[in-house]
């Protein structure tokens, strides 16, 4: 019994997410007593995410293919900037604060590792059958590319994902608010899925905060960004193999 409560206690164990006086500064707009921090990663989070819907960065020519491959590849690039660098550069100058501390450490890593393999395979069999629906073999079939293609393009594109909902928004919202920041960084997270099929829409949000769990618990986006790679990858792949057996 007392190895079996180490194990519940390391497993639920609340990491200590202390603010620090910099967190704690604010501003005053309006009457609005307002988080820096907090504030200008809400802000930027939502300029990246507009700017990425507009596809303004985009050539037309690119965008006319849709879901293909190449289309994704392109986007997935456009999303290294402006969900990878732009809020690193936030953090690195005007934050003025290390990067590790927004989850690109590798933090708890025996933790992470394992919960993010033991979910990943307990998911690949749902993943399949679900890969197999007509409704996703319509929507992913036509980005269905090599295995090494695809797993490039879902790191560029999935590791900035992580790093914008997951590290840069809900580590500075955990010093803020608390644990509840977890559930409020997946909410953006849940938007941008819209448009999708309606399965993954709705069980977004709860793999979101699966996730985000598994971030706050291990202080990295890694695991989750592993996780998360593995998952798109496999679906892909499959939904591709079944589009190519309806035509």
């Amino acid at each position: 019994m007392t190895a079996f409560r180490r194990l519940a206690t390391s497993f639920t164990g609340w990491p200590d997410y202390p603010a620090s006086e910099s967190d704690r500064q604010t501003l005053r707009v309006l009457g609005l007593v307002l988080p820096v921090r907090a504030s200008v990663a809400i802000l930027v989070m939502t300029l990246v995410v507009l700017f990425d819907f507009s596809r303004t960065a985009i050539p037309q020519e690119v965008q006319a293919v849709g879901r293909a491959a190449g289309a994704l590849r392109y986007q997935a690039i456009e999303r290294v900037i402006l969900f990878g660098l732009v809020p690193s550069l936030v953090v690195l100058l005007a934050f003025r604060d290390r990067l590790g501390n927004y989850g690109l450490g590798p933090g708890a890593w025996r933790w992470g590792l394992g919960l993010a393999v033991t979910g990943s395979a307990v998911m690949t069999p749902i993943v399949v059958g679900i890969g197999a629906n007509p409704q996703f073999s319509a929507y992913y079939g036509i980005s269905n590319a090599s295995v090494g293609d695809l797993l490039v393009t879902n790191v560029l594109d999935l590791v900035p994902t992580e790093f914008l909902f997951r590290g840069f928004l809900m580590f500075t919202l955990l010093r803020t608010i608390g644990p509840l920041g977890v559930v409020v960084a997946q909410l953006p997270f849940v938007f941008v899925h819209l448009g999708k099929p309606e399965i993954e829409l709705f069980s977004t949000l709860f793999g979101g905060v699966v996730f985000g769990w598994l971030n706050w618990r291990t202080r990295s986006i890694w695991w989750s960004a592993l996780a998360h790679v593995y998952i798109l990858t496999l679906i892909t792949a499959v939904a591709g193999v079944s589009a190519a057996a309806a035509a």
